[in-house]
Order: structure tokens, then sequence, then C-alpha cells
């Protein structure tokens, strides 16, 4: 089980991954990313630079005001920037919202290391057990398998709603979602069952 090492000043640090505040040094690699086609194989289009851009504003923002969200994720062997982990506030727009969803996308060179789900799991204790958050949702398009693995992985259930993205395209292959679901009462119980 990945525990919260430490939390200083907002970075989270797990046994090889730091969480925190996104840097400008950040934005390329984040810009190269985005435009992988296999990084965004189940987002309806690949991000331009400035779409990347504005999304690093907003979860920054979200950061600095909640202490908490989409944090960047770096290497703790290399302090190589990897991606974002973390946990982000859906205001509306959604039908299960408002709500706090859980997140990850990683450069394809570090997959299958298992950093989505040590990053994923510090990030679901910090939600829990220091924000105090009453549930933690994900939520992914039905043909992505492998963060649906991920999903289960963190002890998260398929609440069998599965909904349409409301910023997808009605009748786009990706528009389907499937909605897991993990209660601060099932963390906590998990945990204790873990002790």
């Amino acid at each position: 089980m990945t525990s919260v090492e430490t939390l200083v000043v907002g970075n989270i640090k797990t046994s090889r991954l730091v969480l925190r505040q996104w840097r400008e040094d950040d934005i390329a690699p984040f810009v190269n990313m985005n435009q992988d086609p296999q990084v965004m194989e189940y987002f309806p289009e690949v991000y331009s630079a400035q779409k990347t851009r504005s999304s690093v504003a907003r979860v920054s923002d979200t950061i600095d005001k909640n202490g908490w969200g989409f944090w960047a994720a770096e290497r703790r062997d290399s302090g190589e920037f990897i991606g974002f982990i973390g946990i982000n506030p859906l205001e509306k727009g959604f039908p299960f919202a408002p709500c706090v969803e859980i997140g990850w996308r990683l450069a394809v060179e570090h997959w299958q290391h298992g950093f989505a789900t040590e990053g994923a799991l510090a990030a679901m204790a910090y939600g829990f057990e220091q924000a105090k958050l009453d549930e933690i949702v994900a939520m992914t398009a039905v043909a992505n398998f492998r963060s649906e693995k991920v999903m289960q992985k963190l002890g998260m259930h398929n609440a069998q709603q599965n909904f349409m993205h409301p910023n997808v395209t009605t009748g786009h292959p990706l528009s389907e979602h499937v909605l897991y679901r993990l209660t601060r009462a099932q963390w906590l119980a998990k945990q204790k069952g873990m002790s």
C-alpha cells in the first residue's frame, strides 16, 4: 500500500514520485504529451499548445486556491516531469456534480511502471485524510480499460451510472463514459482492514 510519505508546502512524496505545483519548465513536455496520439487516444482530439497552457493555468490556480488539484508529477530518482496526477473539483456540467474527481495523464514512456496507481493512491489518501472529502469519483471513456483498471486498483467501485460526457460531441465514439466512486467511509474501512 502506497501512502503519503510527506506533505511539505503542497508537495506530496511517495516512494518514487513527487506531486507538486506546476512550474514553467513543465509546460513544454506537457504540450508534447498532449499532442501524442497515444496519450490522447481516449480524448476527442489532441490538445493545441494554447489549450495545454490554459489547462495548466486553470489547474495551477485550483492548487493555489484549495491546496490540492491535478498536481504535476515528477520522478524522485531523476526529477523528470512525467505528467499529472491528482484530485480536481467539478462544480457543474456533469450529472453527478458537484464532486471531486481523481485523474492522471502520463507520458507513454512512463506507462506500465505503476506510477499512476502509486500517485493516485497518495492523492486519494490526501483527499480523504487531509482534505476530508466525503467522496471521490473517477471517469473515463468506456473503451479505456487501462484507466478503468487503475480505478479498480484504487479500490473504487463502478457506479453502474454510465453517462454521456458533456464536453464530447453527441454520437462521438468516446462520448459514453463510465463512472467510478469511492466514499471516505469505504476508504477508511479499507485502511483499517490493512492495519
